[in-house]
């Protein structure tokens, strides 16, 4: 079957190898055919700079497709999912407890449909698949993506085949099979998975969203750094701490930052990028840390399902991004994980998943170890909601006894267990006696 795509007057754009330049029009390929370095979607600016102005934008749908002019979309696909336009929220609470004064959340934790940054990038994705036929789409995934694509793929009414790790959390799976999506487990580690998803997609004419479909994907990543840029009066942040599993969001929130300025609609500006990895599965912290220009694969071994790809496609480029821009990674426990994911609920009502849990923790220590000034403009993204991973706070939060229903039984209650909690008779009985009077 003709598996390619024309590119039109609108919209003009091409799959241009990283590093050769070698152009590939548009079709689903992921990699060079010469030497084999990823292809990357590439724009030409000076004809989308007419449609991608502060005004078209504004006057678009409160979505990622206000910004389609600079998103790989086919000629008259029409979409009319509304994913992204997700909140940045100002946290003053978390920054009181951590010394930052201008922090900011950018919060996917609520991103329709399914509660993951993962929706931008296969909305972008499954349009590219239809355009090119497939009936039956996929992924390998470590459970947000797995979700999306399910979603996604049953709106539209396309075929959807995941293959997981066996390990997963049992709320990402139910949240995938829910949408009776074909779901395999596999018994391995992402990478097992991710391996045998690149042989499927030799060996099956389908559309794998993180294989063949990959570099149209990975566009629908721009949209967060377009939309933080938006959300803070067309200006850029100081600083962008961002979870880091393949590596590609990290990149593609740069790449959406240049683009930007290169139409005028923000100031130049050198943003620093901070990536955010688990201890247990750390391969491109360790890369930045060590100067390293290449990936030394590790073996998973973390609550953060979600980040756990030990051997990450884009990590090299993150790693070398980071370094460029003046920004660290840094790696967290376990342990921390947890505490970051409860010092985001209690500060800013932000009930993350445990990559959350280790964004939030990295920038605690990036501020304590003084790479991130109290002062700067910083943007921390939370890419994931905690209701998919609640088996990382298991045990945390145990079942009390019932209270019978009496007002003496509930006052006895709040006296054995927190005494702030004072009925409105004894705080007045309080005041009273400091003040010498009687009641």
């Amino acid at each position: 079957m003709d598996v390619s795509c024309t590119v039109t007057e609108q919209t003009r754009y091409e799959l241009r190898c990283n590093e050769c330049g070698k152009s590939f029009g548009n079709r689903p390929l992921s990699a060079c055919d010469d030497c084999l370095a990823p292809l990357e979607v590439q724009y030409d600016l000076e004809s989308a700079r007419s449609r991608f102005t502060r005004e078209a934008i504004a006057a678009g749908p409160a979505n990622i497709w206000r910004y389609k002019a600079l998103l790989p979309i086919p000629e008259g696909y029409q979409p009319d999912l509304p994913v992204g336009f997700t909140p940045l929220v100002r946290a003053k609470n978390l920054g009181k407890r951590i010394g930052a004064d201008n922090l900011y959340v950018k919060n996917d934790a609520v991103c329709f449909p399914t509660l993951s940054f993962k929706d931008r990038v296969v909305s972008v994705a499954l349009a590219n698949a239809q355009a090119f036929g497939f009936t039956t789409v996929g992924c390998s995934s470590t459970g947000n993506l797995a979700n999306s694509v399910a979603a996604q793929a049953a709106r539209l009414g396309i075929k959807a085949c995941i293959l997981v790790p066996a390990d997963l959390e049992a709320a990402k799976i139910l949240n995938t099979q829910v949408y009776n999506a074909r779901l395999v487990r596999i018994d391995g580690n992402y990478d097992h998975v991710n391996r045998l998803c690149t042989q499927i997609a030799d060996e099956y004419n389908w559309g794998l969203v993180n294989v063949n479909l990959r570099p149209y994907y990975a566009e629908g990543s721009k949209t967060v750094g377009y939309e933080i840029a938006e959300q803070l009066g067309w200006k850029l942040p100081d600083n962008v701490v961002c979870p880091m599993a393949g590596g590609s969001l990290i990149r593609k929130i740069r790449k959406a930052f240049k683009e930007l300025i290169a139409l005028g609609l923000v100031e130049p500006k050198e943003v620093r990028f901070f990536g955010a990895q688990a201890t247990g599965c750390s391969p491109i912290s360790q890369a930045v840390k060590n100067g390293w220009d290449y990936i030394e694969p590790q073996k998973p071994n973390t609550i953060a399902r979600s980040l756990a790809i030990g051997n990450p496609a884009d990590g090299p480029a993150a790693a070398k991004m980071i370094r460029e821009t003046g920004g660290w990674a840094e790696d967290v426990s376990d342990v921390e994980i947890v505490s970051g994911i409860q010092e985001l609920a209690e500060s800013e009502g932000i009930f993350t998943e445990t990559a959350g849990g280790v964004t939030t923790a990295v920038t605690a220590r990036l501020y304590a170890q003084g790479r991130i000034g109290r002062d700067e403009t910083t943007v921390v993204c939370i890419t994931g909601n905690g209701l998919k991973t609640t088996d990382a706070l298991e045990g945390r939060f145990l079942a009390e006894p019932a209270v019978k229903p009496k007002l003496a039984a509930f006052d006895e209650y709040l006296r054995s267990v927190d005494s702030s909690f004072a009925s409105a008779n004894e705080t007045e009985e309080a005041e009273l006696e400091l003040a010498g009077g009687v009641k």
